[in-house]
């Protein structure tokens, strides 16, 4: 659905020139302290970026600041000291949706995988994420990351579900993938495709219906979606302390009432984003940088 279609759909959801800035602040913090599906973590702290080694006491520190707000965490890498993330957020009593990074390097590929296969058979994987929007950087070919699913799904024992991470409309491209999956693990952003926040919501359910029909009756799970609070617009896409707030209260009313399984990003501001994502890049999290609540009453 293109941006232009989804201006003259509905709206839904809450507005900021419906609510006082307090109102929305005060439903802003209700919303979040009534707890969320799934959160994103984010682990790197300022002055790191991937390929630095992370610590036990910061992932530690991290997951004890978001475990009161969410029932699942999403980890992206099986190396670097990612590996301990599942371990610990099981002590938390936090479900785990564990992925693999996948690129253009073969030997960090293959340490990965062998870590993921370790870390479900282990147990500490509620599911298991093969490559995260491999297909769309073009960091692998189709039949490269098939091979690596295959090999997953066949290494291990518990039943887990198993599957891949990209765009949405990945997985009406490409049905060999899908039909490799168990679960359809679907990123959803309206803002990178320049959609309005006021029309955002329903433009994430358009996204998430096109997964649905692609999957064919496999469990469709949007394992990102979120809004930034500052940056450069995209087309008609404002970062802004409001959009954000107005974009995760619409996400998770919507997610509590048609129980759609959303793993919100992020958790933390982290600034090495920049150099892929631009200005916006540093600032999707609920903390700050520095693992400040932002926007406290």
């Amino acid at each position: 659905m293109s941006y232009r279609n989804a201006q003259v759909m509905s709206r839904s959801g809450i507005y900021k020139n419906d609510l006082t800035d307090n109102e929305l602040l005060a439903l802003y913090n209700k919303t979040l302290s009534a707890g969320m599906h799934g959160l994103c973590f984010s682990p790197y702290v300022e002055g790191q970026q991937p390929g630095d080694e992370l610590t036990e006491a910061q992932i530690r520190r991290r997951l004890e600041i978001i475990k009161p707000y969410t029932k699942w965490v999403r980890s992206f890498s099986c190396t670097e000291g990612n590996e301990l993330i599942p371990k610990i957020a099981k002590e938390y009593g936090l479900k785990t949706l564990v992925g693999a990074w996948l690129g253009s390097d073969a030997a960090i590929n293959q340490r990965e995988v062998a870590n993921l296969i370790g870390i479900i058979n282990e147990g500490y994987a509620d599911i298991a994420a093969v490559g995260n929007e491999v297909m769309y950087r073009g960091d692998l070919t189709e039949e490269e990351l098939l091979k690596f699913l295959y090999n997953v799904k066949a290494s291990t024992t518990t039943g887990t579900p198993i599957g891949y991470v990209d765009a949405y409309y990945e997985f009406a491209e490409r049905p060999k993938i899908t039909e490799a999956c168990d679960v359809i693990l679907a990123n959803c952003y309206p803002f990178w495709e320049g959609c309005h926040c006021d029309y955002s919501l329903p433009y994430m359910k358009d996204m998430y219906h096109q997964a649905l029909s692609a999957g064919n009756g496999k469990k469709v799970i949007i394992t990102e979606t979120g809004w930034p609070s500052q940056g450069s617009n995209l087309h008609g896409a404002h970062p802004s302390e409001a959009n954000f707030m107005k974009y995760f209260i619409n996400t998770q009313k919507w997610s509590k009432e048609e129980d759609i399984e959303i793993f919100y990003f992020s958790s933390f501001d982290e600034s090495w984003k920049v150099g892929t994502e631009g200005d916006v890049g540093a600032y999707w999290g609920i903390w700050d940088k520095d693992e400040a609540r932002k926007w406290q009453m």
